[in-house]
């Protein structure tokens, strides 16, 4: 490299990443780096936060290593971390994207700007910047920062990941870029709720603050790279089938030959796995957080509520009373169903479940609302009594201290399963707020039975998770109906105010 090309690289960045930077690419040979598309596209739409939901095999955490390292470069006093899922992960970020484009920097860049600490997981640079590698990335502030494979990170380590919101993401300064990307990892964790949250705002058109998320998505079917010869690979009409809606959703066609890499990929990576294979290489933003519904209870009457819109806009009816249906917990969450009978429609209005949270908490949210209040139905175990603070109470007389009146307590069934048929048989009478209930909807989509993984079968046992206190509290409504418990709409004596100890409490 010339001086005068040194010189024109000082000022221009992205010159500098198609010109300075050595990588690898996926058959081993030494490169030049060029963005492809993908990652042009990226560029072209940089933010300084961005989530990247993607495909695999992208190229972006070699783009944005690349960025790191050119921004320490040329930049002096920048501090620069990775975060990997793992340190085997970290290993090889910094060995094979890292160091190995240090390495093969023109002499009179590393000359320009030597190294002054060069360890496994560090480099610190003569200009006094640097970049390091881990699995945690907490002190000091930061002013680039990539978060890798995130959802993994969520799925596997959710300690780590709130690590990351609440001790990695603040440190870096509000002038600095951030970059998180991952495939997807199921409908739970930050990952997903950062992907839903960023989405939303770039559907609404969102005038975008420098602290929040930009969303890019990329998928499977924009890579070039993605195609193969069909000849002699079995698409089968079903396939077709799911090729043809999808050229519809995404307004291109699908050739032959991106049919036959897709089939054939999830044939020999996810062994014929179809929801593998669209977690892994998603089509759509919406695909990439499908689970599967193998053993989920409420499949069919889900399908069947979205089939007939009774998940829309469900609007609060005043003076009609609501009732509310629960799921106690005890160390574990709670959680509440809001419900108004109108005619013969049970309309739930409301959704909201909390952890770690006192009786008091949940009360106080509802005396927010402004509902008339109906009647209020406990699982069964709700009369049990429970070590308190000055006294051993059941949740039924804890919630009529702090105000709440008309509490019944649902029988307890004789099989579990017997309440989950009652709530199934429930379920064509059921309206559902797509707002407001959208993470119970969630729940009861993800209610599923344990997995026995010494026959390989499903067990006839609900698997405990975080969908639990949600579906449960719904089956509270549906042993309720069966059981007669839910008579009419008539309006119950109006609450008054009185006084409980030091404070007032509105009589529910």
């Amino acid at each position: 490299m010339t001086e005068a090309e040194f010189i024109k690289c000082m000022g221009d960045p992205e010159y500098r990443l198609r010109t300075l930077y050595k990588i690898m690419d996926k058959s081993g040979k030494v490169i030049t780096f060029q963005p492809n598309e993908a990652q042009q596209a990226l560029l072209d739409e940089l933010w300084s936060r961005n989530l990247i939901l993607k495909a695999r095999q992208r190229g972006f955490s070699t783009l944005i290593q690349l960025m790191m390292l050119d921004t320490c470069l040329f930049n002096p006093n920048i501090r620069a971390g990775v975060i990997a899922q793992d340190k085997d992960a970290a290993g090889v970020i910094f060995r094979d994207k890292i160091k190995f484009a240090y390495d093969r920097l023109p002499d009179v860049v590393k000359e320009a700007v030597p190294l002054t600490t060069d360890s496994k997981s560090e480099l610190v640079l003569a200009n006094n910047s640097s970049l390091r590698v881990g699995t945690s990335m907490r002190s000091g502030t930061l002013q680039f920062l990539h978060v890798s494979e995130f959802g993994k990170i969520c799925a596997k380590y959710p300690d780590k990941a709130r690590e990351v919101l609440t001790g990695s993401l603040p440190t870096v300064d509000q002038d600095g870029f951030v970059f998180i990307e991952s495939t997807a990892e199921g409908r739970e964790g930050a990952f997903y709720s950062l992907c839903q949250q960023s989405k939303g705002d770039k559907d609404e058109g969102k005038k975008l603050s420098p602290i929040d998320m930009r969303f890019h998505f990329f998928s499977w079917w924009d890579a070039d790279e993605y195609e193969l010869d069909p000849q002699g690979v079995i698409i089968t009409d079903k396939d077709h089938d799911y090729f043809d809606a999808l050229e519809q959703k995404i307004g291109r066609s699908l050739s032959m030959r991106k049919r036959a890499w897709y089939v054939t990929k999830r044939r020999t990576d996810f062994s014929g796995d179809q929801q593998m294979m669209k977690q892994e290489y998603p089509s759509t933003p919406e695909e990439a957080f499908e689970q599967s519904t193998e053993g989920c209870y409420y499949t069919n009457q889900i399908t069947a509520a979205r089939q007939q819109s009774r998940i829309c806009t469900v609007p609060w009816v005043e003076n009609v009373p609501v009732n509310t249906y629960w799921d106690i917990g005890n160390s574990d969450g709670t959680a509440i169903w809001f419900h108004q009978k109108i005619g013969m429609e049970h309309r739930f209005i409301r959704f909201y479940e909390a952890w770690g949270e006192p009786y008091s908490h949940f009360v106080q949210r509802m005396q927010g609302f402004g509902y008339v209040w109906g009647r209020h139905y406990l699982p069964h175990d709700a009369e049990h009594a429970r070590q308190g603070t000055h006294a051993n109470q059941s949740p039924k007389q804890m919630l009529e201290d702090l105000g709440l009146r008309n509490v019944e307590v649902v029988p307890r069934v004789f099989d579990v399963n017997h309440g989950i048929q009652q709530t199934r048989d429930a379920f064509p009478q059921c309206w559902f707020d797509a707002t407001n209930c959208s993470e119970g909807l969630i729940h009861l989509e993800m209610y599923r039975k344990e997995w026995n993984d010494r026959l390989g079968t499903w067990k006839d046992t609900p698997r405990h998770d975080v969908h639990s206190e949600g579906a449960d509290s719904f089956r509270q409504f549906g042993q309720a109906l069966a059981n007669g418990q839910i008579i009419g709409s008539s309006l119950p004596q109006p609450g008054a105010w009185r006084r409980k100890g030091s404070g007032s409490v509105r009589t529910l």
